[in-house]
């Protein structure tokens, strides 16, 4: 059994049809965290059929995965997967990162958008090979895709995840765990749908904070 886990903040235009398609996918045990919305996150993601669960306050991506991921692991799951609100996941690549789970070929797989197809932004493309190259300095882990949110878990490596970067640092934070416990990970191509009416100043932004939080969390360790 797959458990899909969302964390979702402000994303009531798009959530629903996110829940939706991955049911229409067979993907029908949902987990959407919303953290903090001010608008009608969760309202959409219960009447598309997902399991919601809300924190007060925004407490960041980081926070509302750890908190989907841990209620996950009580519903007995086969792999955990991780997959984002705003509609630049495909559910058909879901199977792609569960397979070397499901066959114990990694406890671990992470999805890379750069060994697909994916037609990554100029500008977004040098701010991600900007932080894969701090991976490797950073951390010694050779990766082609070092955040990417579409990722799948198996119950073990869920159980033990304990993620205490609330916010985009936990994306570096998984990796820096991966390598420090020895957990067999692997890489397996998937596509990422950029869309250009969300591909503003403000999508560009947040690509920015998940560099500076990186940076800023291996500082302050």
């Amino acid at each position: 059994m797959v458990w899909v886990v969302i964390a979702a903040f402000n994303e009531a235009a798009t959530i629903g049809t996110v829940v939706k398609d991955l049911a229409d996918h067979g993907y029908k045990n949902v987990i959407v965290v919303d953290d903090g919305s001010q608008d009608a996150t969760s309202k959409a993601a219960k009447e598309a059929g997902a399991v919601t669960l809300t924190h007060g306050v925004n407490r960041g991506q980081g926070a509302a995965l750890q908190t989907g991921i841990e209620y996950a692991t009580t519903k007995n799951p086969d792999v955990i997967v991780t997959f984002d609100a705003d509609g630049q996941h495909r559910p058909e690549d879901i199977q792609a990162v569960v397979k070397p789970v499901k066959e114990g070929k990694a406890q671990i797989a992470f999805g890379s958008r750069f060994l697909g197809k994916s037609d990554v932004p100029l500008l977004r493309k040098i701010l991600l090979k900007a932080g894969i190259a701090l991976v490797w300095i950073f951390y010694g882990v050779k990766m082609t895709d070092a955040h990417n949110g579409l990722r799948a878990f198996s119950p073990e490596a869920a159980e033990n995840l304990n993620l205490r970067s609330d916010r985009m640092g936990h994306a570096s934070e998984i990796i820096e765990w991966v390598r420090r416990e020895k957990i067999p990970y692997m890489e397996v191509p998937v596509v990422i749908k950029y869309h250009t009416s969300r591909q503003g100043h403000g999508s560009y932004l947040q690509a920015v904070r998940v560099f500076v939080d990186m940076v800023w969390r291996k500082l302050t360790q």
